[in-house]
């Protein structure tokens, strides 16, 4: 062959090498294009996201880290102040009586503003464990018993509770706390429910015929239960009680009205829980609050009162 018809097939040959490079030259830029426009596509809606799409994990974090950390929930600084705040006063390093450090002084301690630890006090003071006195001078205090009462009663309002739900508690918290009573009540406790009966029996055998008299005797008859609850000596079920014998005011009231023999038995059944408790026969006075409170279902049912509607404040 001739030189010169070799010429011809080197060139083609490198061309054909040129173009191959070209080529992969060409698939690299491709590869890399595709892989940043992967990555922007994971970034940018990131970027893009509303302040609560934020919060949540992005579908290729959350499968990497399932399982190892639990979501970190952030909470306004006041709440954290206020439940720092809380716990000392419940652990004691704070006690009652004991003035709670100035608003200066605790946000140089928490390291926030004064506006904060001022919104923080004002949530522990709505718990009840802070009191102003001398001024605006904050002390520490604890909320007694029936202090927390009406704010449990509320939220059974709030929760659409019955009346026969009401009753399901009551039937089975009064009669322990007869029982308990028999066992723990001292001499003043005593004094005070003879007092009640004896109030009780005045005004029932006077009459007790206006809405006035009703009343009285309907607070007379709460208060007989609050005084058994409280000779049992047993806080917890001082506070568990409390809030069921508040939401039953305008019932007695509507009972006592509509049926005029109501408050007889009444009457009869607080004589004889008072005598076992006076004699110190726990069985006698569990039994006896319990006959009580299927008397008042009865009188419910006599009064031709829904149990199963909500409770209301309105007799």
């Amino acid at each position: 062959m001739r030189l010169s018809d070799k010429e011809p097939a080197e060139i083609n040959r490198r061309r054909e090498e040129t173009n191959l490079e070209a080529t992969a030259k060409a698939v690299t830029r491709l590869k890399a294009s595709t892989v940043s426009d992967r990555r922007a596509r994971v970034v940018e809606p990131r970027t893009a996201r509303s302040p609560a799409a934020k919060a949540a994990p992005s579908c290729v974090a959350g499968t990497e880290t399932a399982g190892m950390f639990r979501q970190i929930r952030l909470e306004p600084a006041y709440k954290a102040v206020s439940a720092e705040i809380e716990r000392s006063i419940l652990e004691g390093a704070l006690k009652p009586g004991e003035p709670l450090p100035t608003e200066q002084a605790l946000a140089e301690h928490f390291g926030v503003h004064r506006s904060t630890v001022r919104e923080a006090i004002r949530q522990v003071e709505q718990e009840g464990l802070l009191q102003r006195r001398e001024g605006r001078r904050l002390f520490v205090t604890l909320p007694g018993l029936y202090d927390m009462a009406p704010r449990a009663a509320r939220l059974l309002l709030l929760q659409q509770t019955t009346f026969h739900e009401l009753w399901q508690v009551a039937v089975i918290v009064e009669p322990l706390a007869a029982r308990l009573a028999a066992e723990h009540a001292d001499a003043m406790d005593l004094q005070a429910l003879t007092a009640n009966t004896d109030m009780t029996a005045e005004l029932t055998e006077s009459g007790g015929r206006t809405l006035d008299e009703n009343a009285r005797l309907v607070q007379l008859d709460v208060e007989f239960h609050a005084l058994v609850g409280r000779a049992s000596h047993n806080p917890a079920l001082i506070l568990a009680r409390e809030p069921i014998s508040l939401l039953y005011n305008p019932t007695l009231l509507r009972i006592h009205m509509q049926l005029p023999q109501s408050k007889a038995r009444n009457l009869a059944a607080h004589r004889a829980i008072l005598k076992a408790l006076q004699q110190r026969d726990a069985v006698a006075a569990e039994d006896w609050t319990r006959k009580h409170m299927v008397d008042f279902q009865r009188g419910f049912e006599l009064a031709a009162l829904d149990m199963s509607a909500p409770i209301t404040l309105n007799p």
